[in-house]
Order: structure tokens, then sequence, then C-alpha cells
């Protein structure tokens, strides 16, 4: 019998995915054209919330594939 342990790549997965979407949101919807020349032309948060949601997908896809599991022993 498997018991299942505390994954932290879900907790991450979680993070990554919640300031990714903050990002690309504000990126997408409030991105001025001073931020740009700022950025050498670059909407970084636009880039950087995309990044951060492929990295959250990365890591639920890596926790469900391999899943933490440890011997249950009996008393």
């Amino acid at each position: 019998m498997h018991r299942a342990l505390f994954d932290l790549r879900h907790l991450l997965a979680l993070l990554f995915a919640v300031y990714g979407t903050v990002l690309t949101v504000l990126g997408a919807a409030f991105t001025t054209s001073a931020d740009r020349a700022k950025a050498a032309g670059w909407n970084i948060n636009l880039w950087s919330g995309i990044a951060m949601l492929a990295l959250a997908a990365a890591f639920a896809t890596w926790a469900l594939l391999r899943p933490l599991h440890r011997e249950a022993t009996t008393p």
C-alpha cells in the first residue's frame, strides 16, 4: 500500500499560475508605450506572465506524471 507525501510541486504550480495570470493580465491590458520603451520595446509583464504560466503547467504536469509515494509501514 502506498501513502501519498506532501508535494511542493503542487504549491509551486499554484503560485506560478496565480502570479503568471496577474502579470499576463497586467501586461495585456495596462502596459503603456512608455513602459515598453523602458524595456527596450518588450512587453516584459506579458512575456514574464506567459513564461510563469508555462512553468506552472510544467510543474503541474511533472507532479501528476511522477507523484511522490512511500511504502506504508504497518505497526
